[in-house]
């Protein structure tokens, strides 16, 4: 049987008291419930079970501004057990309290030897898009599943097996170049970064939807582990590099919910996997090596890695433009000392598109924050003896000269998104725990179902 579950705004509280039997009106107020937000409350029935569970969910202006997050964290607070939303909402609210839901449920559990299953359950709420919910419930835990996996456990070919299984469950066609190899395409930057470590690198390709359909390609840097190559990283620095195919794991979800829910588009998913590591045959600081674009790249610094793969990734791409063209990356240290973890910051050279972007963003509780592609900076790759530099001379303007790096190798499409995300969660919050974080899988959702329906 389930347990009915009462959402209350601060501002309610006190008239729905007024409609209460009189002792379920004293015990509430004698637990101070004030229907703060995150405070739950309990009532006992007359078996000693719970009769009713209240939730506080702050002072929200109206129930149209409910949002995920008021959700996310109900399901760690409430006893375990099933309960039925009765308060009753619209169907925006009502998506957003289920996805919540659905997503404060995630847990990483594959090393532990005995998880725990009871959790609290959730009877979808009435007039919920339950497919949509689910449908991104699940990209976002397997977009987390992939970024929580060590680098023991996940390599360039983990990272491509992962994709050719989501074309396989949707009948996509996925395609694997092994970077070098004489019968693939050539991906000079991928070879060379992943050169230093016995795990090929691969360029793996995924393509579906109906050829007719607007084009929509998506990329995602894929390094699997980032020791910053001959220019090491310290220890410390190293720590959470497992996580730097965060990018690939967004774009992996993203294109996991738009096949899921059928979007009107031809998807093209190009995933650069590999593993940055040290032996005699890594590249150097000083090497200069030329792209698939044919632009020739002078390494400034072995440790700027991501850019070099996914400009190869990028100058396939735009062979073929598309309508629109994403690329996700945790690329640079310098968007989080400027947005901090929470923030991905997002480039275009297109005002209006970027702007479009962020506004879809607002809509789904998955922010961004639009950053310039100042021209200005473009002298900062500026190298003597090739067409450019990997890395600026200065330490300013870190992520501006990354996206300007990565705009060299776009000439022919239109419409690109640069993310700069972080893909991690440094501190615990309701739903989202300590650990991977799928940044921006709802924000490019939205806009390409925007953009093309």
């Amino acid at each position: 049987m389930s347990i009915p579950l009462v959402l209350l705004r601060e501002t309610d509280v006190s008239d729905w008291l007024q409609r209460q039997p009189a002792p379920l009106a004293r015990w509430v107020t004698a637990h101070g419930f004030k229907g703060e937000r995150a405070r739950t409350l309990s009532v006992a029935g007359a078996d000693g079970g719970i009769a009713l569970m209240l939730a506080g969910v702050g002072d929200l202006p109206d129930w149209d501004s409910l949002t995920l997050w008021h959700a996310a964290g109900l399901g760690e607070k409430l006893p375990a057990g099933k309960y039925t939303l009765t308060t009753p909402l619209g169907a925006r609210a009502a998506t957003q309290f289920l996805l919540g839901w659905l997503i404060g449920q995630y847990r990483f559990t594959r090393f532990r030897t005995a998880p725990s299953t009871e959790r609290a359950l959730l009877d979808e709420p009435a007039g919920a898009d339950s497919a949509y919910a689910h449908a991104a419930a699940q990209a976002i835990a397997e977009a987390r599943d992939l970024i929580n996996l060590p680098a023991n456990e996940l390599g360039p070919a983990e990272l491509a097996a992962a994709v050719q299984r989501l074309a396989d469950e949707f009948g996509a066609e996925c395609r694997v170049h092994e970077a070098g190899s004489g019968a693939a395409p050539d991906f000079p930057l991928l070879g060379a970064v992943g050169a230093g470590s016995p795990r090929a690198p691969r360029m793996v390709e995924l393509l579906w939807g109906a050829p007719a359909a607007s084009p929509v390609t998506l990329i995602g840097k894929g390094v699997c582990f980032d020791s910053g190559g001959l220019d090491i990283k310290p220890s410390a620095a190293m720590l959470l590099m497992k996580k730097d195919m965060g990018g690939a794991a967004c774009a992996l979800g993203t294109a996991r919910l738009l096949m899921h829910l059928n979007a009107p588009v031809r998807l093209r998913l190009l995933i650069p996997a590999v593993e940055n590591s040290v032996d005699g045959r890594a590249f150097r600081p000083g090497d200069v090596l030329r792209s698939r674009k044919g632009l020739t790249v002078e390494i400034g610094n072995t440790d700027a890695e991501g850019r070099l793969i996914l400009a190869d990734a990028l100058a396939l791409a735009d062979e073929r433009p598309p309508a629109l063209m994403i690329d996700f990356a945790t690329l640079t240290g310098a968007a989080r000392v400027a947005l901090g973890p929470e923030l991905p910051a997002a480039f275009s050279s297109d005002a209006g598109l970027l702007e479009e972007f962020v506004q879809a963003a607002a809509v789904e509780h998955d922010p961004v924050w639009p950053m310039p592609l100042w021209e200005p900076y473009e002298d900062e790759l500026a190298s003597r003896i090739a067409d450019l530099n990997n890395v600026s001379a200065s330490g300013f303007a870190g992520a501006i000269v990354a996206a300007l790096f990565l705009k060299r190798f776009v000439t022919q499409t239109g419409k690109w998104l640069h993310l700069d995300l972080y893909a991690w969660n440094p501190k615990e919050r309701a739903g989202r725990p300590i650990g991977a974080e799928a940044q921006c899988i709802r924000a490019v959702y939205k806009l390409i179902r925007q953009r093309f329906g």
